[in-house]
Formats: C-alpha cells, structure tokens, sequence
C-alpha cells in the first residue's frame, strides 16, 4: 500500500533530494512536478510554500549555509511531492485530521476518533499561481487571512458532513472502502514506527494525522502531529 509522497529531509537529505529532482530536469517548466517545503519547528502553516525550480529555493538553502558557517543549526525542513490532483469540492481543495490514541506499541494497540473534522481552501484550486497560499494550504490560520474570508461560514466541516457526501457522489461502497484505506494506513504508518518508539505502558499518545484524498480517491499522509 502506498500512501506517503516522495518527502526528504532537509537540509540532511539535500544531496539526494537534488539527484530525485533532476531525474525531471528536461521537463519544460510548466511540466515539472511541484514540491512543497515545511519547517519542521513551525505550525499553522507557517514557513510553507510550493516551488518547481531549484532557483526558486536557493535564498532557503543559502540562509541554511550561512547559519551552519555561524555555527548555528540550520532550521529543519521536509521537502515533499505535492499531491497536484487532489479530490476538489466545489472546486476547492481540502484535507482531513483524524485522531489516533495509540494505548501500546508492543503489542500494537490503538483507536481511531470517529468523528474527526475537515478543512478546505477559500480559493478554488488552480496549479497556475503556486504561490497562492489561500489556494493550496487549509491551514485555518491561513484561510481566516483571507480578504473574503466568512467567519460565519468557516472553512471547516465535521468528517461525518464528508462521508455524506462521498456516499452520495460516489456510491456507499466507494465511500466505505475510501474511509477503510485510511483506517489501513493509519495501521501501517504505526507498524513503520513500532521498534522505534519507546513503549512506556503507563502511557498514551495521540496523533493528529493530516490525510489527503486525490481525484481517484488514493489515501495520502501528509503529516502526522504528536501531542
């Protein structure tokens, strides 16, 4: 099961990141595949932004240099395909948080919140201004920025309010096995993890997992948030 985009860390995994972006190198601009980078430290979507040229982050990388050079420790980023076709409502983009309580590692024991809640761009979705944060990021402190931005409206709906409208639009049993590859990928994500993570059994963690349908309805991990 694939369920993770291509993603380095940076600025470790910078050298490998560079040799899988050049396999595109002879793509005409328009072509190139988009990455998405995220600081690691931040939240809120605060640091994100999306590019296709490596010009494009030469001022990251050269601030990243300069403070290693200062000795100070250069800020962490993931570097990550980004999903160019995701599943659109309305014309916009949206993602899903979902709750995980993990009671045990070993034995690998845990619960999904049934009811969790999704959120969506203001702006309906367009690869032709990758800058556009109101586009491409659903973040809510992102999104109430907006100048059109409806308080009374939010950007939110509850998970349920989702699956109403899968069933409807694509069938029940579309909707169910769509829902049921996620509840597979949370399982496989923790199973990566399992020999890694210290198993204290007085103790519990909750994960906020970010998931992302695309237009044929493949589950993707964008991130998963401890605590």
């Amino acid at each position: 099961m694939s369920f993770f985009p291509t993603t380095y860390d940076l600025p470790d995994q910078w050298h490998m990141f560079v040799e899988e972006f050049k396999k595109e190198r002879n793509h005409n601009r328009a072509d190139k595949p988009i990455w998405i980078m995220k600081p690691v430290s931040k939240s809120q979507g605060r640091g994100i932004f999306l590019f296709r040229d490596l010009k494009d982050i030469q001022d990251w990388k050269r601030d990243g240099k300069e403070k290693k050079e200062n000795a100070e420790e250069a800020e962490t980023y993931i570097v990550q395909r980004y999903i160019e076709q995701p599943l659109l409502i309305g014309g916009k983009k949206f993602d899903m948080r979902i709750y995980v309580l993990v009671t045990s590692y070993v034995p690998l024991r845990a619960w999904v919140y049934r009811e969790g809640f999704v959120r969506f761009s203001g702006t309906r979705y367009s690869l032709d201004q990758i800058e556009d944060t109101f586009v491409h990021l659903t973040n809510v402190a992102i999104q109430k920025t907006a100048p059109d931005y409806n308080p009374d409206r939010g950007a939110k709906w509850p998970l349920m309010n989702l699956r109403r409208y899968m069933e409807t639009s694509r069938g029940i049993q579309v909707s169910n096995a769509a829902f049921r590859r996620i509840n597979e990928m949370f399982w496989y994500s923790l199973l990566a993890v399992q020999d890694k993570v210290i198993n204290d059994k007085h103790c519990f963690e909750l994960y906020g997992y970010d998931v992302l349908f695309d237009e044929s309805l493949n589950v993707w991990l964008i991130e998963v948030n401890a605590s």
